[in-house]
């Protein structure tokens, strides 16, 4: 009996709709050149905005009293950022006007020498040791008469020998102590004095500046980036009790070794902030001598093993100045001619 012959396989197939496929297209086409549109240039090198860190220290070990700022105000140079307990400054200030007084009133009496009254005392215990020394004289004299005809003993004689020499020793120092008073003040004790005086003004400053150190300013127009010490706290002497952050932002990038010849200071550039739609024009105002291997996070993976240049990169649009630090950048270095500024 035969079979009958096979069926041809029937193959259906679905007609696709046309609006739908050129939709589809358009659609793919589009998000090409917006990906297209947002790529970063291949040669940009990523980094971080910076700008210049303020760190002031406290110069003495005393509490805070006052903090009349906060964090991420703008303050302008010269305004007061933070005040430490000033009594005990105040006191050793006190202690050292004091001492510049007496040492000036040593000065002054120095000058003026010995009064009339004194010279006239000391005259007068010469007159008195004279005496003395004629008395004790006389009686030896007298002891030796006797001891010669032994009516006197030898050692009575040995003690009142004793005390005229004594006497006429008493006499002569009251003789040179009337002669010191008389030539007045020596030149050496002036200049003494004179030094004495300066040291003890040179105290004195050094305690107006402790003083007027215990009140913190800003030294020039900035932001108040950190306050780490808040009222009531003793940081210690050297600690840093205000960050600012000053001057315009700039880029923080490292160059590869490879590109390291097309790139001097004063290169042209365009950087891209995070959040910025136009890139921002820029040059550089620094770039290191040294090389450096390149830190994980800077570079791409194929670029981390390779040496690296440290540069800073000035951001000249004054629409940066409002930007905050530690935002990430893109800079695309410009070949052309350097425009001038800056360090190596």
């Amino acid at each position: 009996m035969m079979r009958p012959p096979p069926r041809a396989a029937v193959v259906v197939r679905r007609a696709g709709r046309p609006g739908r496929r050129a939709a589809t297209s358009a659609s793919l086409g589009t998000l090409v050149l917006l990906v297209a549109c947002g790529r970063q240039p291949a040669d940009a090198l990523p980094g971080t905005l910076e700008r210049e860190r303020i760190e002031l220290a406290a110069q003495a070990d005393e509490p805070i009293v006052d903090v009349p700022v906060a964090e991420g105000q703008a303050v302008p140079a010269g305004a007061l950022l933070l005040v430490q307990d000033p009594q005990v400054a105040a006191a050793q200030l006190a202690q050292s006007r004091a001492s510049l007084e007496a040492a000036r009133a040593r000065q002054d009496e120095l000058r003026s020498g010995p009064r009339a009254t004194a010279i006239a005392a000391a005259a007068a215990r010469v007159a008195r040791a004279r005496s003395e020394r004629d008395a004790a004289v006389r009686e030896r004299d007298r002891l030796r008469d006797l001891a010669t005809r032994r009516l006197a003993s030898q050692a009575a004689f040995d003690v009142q020998a004793a005390q005229a020499e004594a006497a006429e020793a008493s006499w002569r120092e009251a003789q040179a102590a009337l002669r010191e008073l008389r030539d007045g003040t020596r030149d050496e004790q002036l200049r003494q004095a004179a030094r004495s005086v300066e040291q003890a003004e040179a105290a004195v400053r050094e305690l107006q500046l402790t003083g007027v150190r215990l009140e913190v300013r800003a030294p020039r127009d900035a932001v108040v980036d950190a306050l780490p010490w808040k009222v009531g706290e003793r940081p210690p002497r050297g600690a840093t009790v205000v960050v600012l952050l000053a001057g315009t932002p700039y880029a923080r990038i490292r160059v590869p070794a490879d590109r390291r010849l097309q790139v001097e200071v004063g290169t042209p550039a365009r950087v891209r902030v995070d959040g910025v739609d136009a890139a921002l024009r820029g040059r550089v105002r620094h770039l290191s001598g040294e090389a450096a291997f390149t830190p994980y996070y800077s570079l791409s993976q194929g670029d981390r093993s390779r040496l690296s240049y440290l540069a800073e990169v000035e951001i000249l649009d004054p629409a940066a100045a409002a930007l905050p630090a530690g935002l990430p950048v893109e800079v695309e270095l410009l070949p052309g001619r350097a425009q001038g500024g800056g360090t190596r």
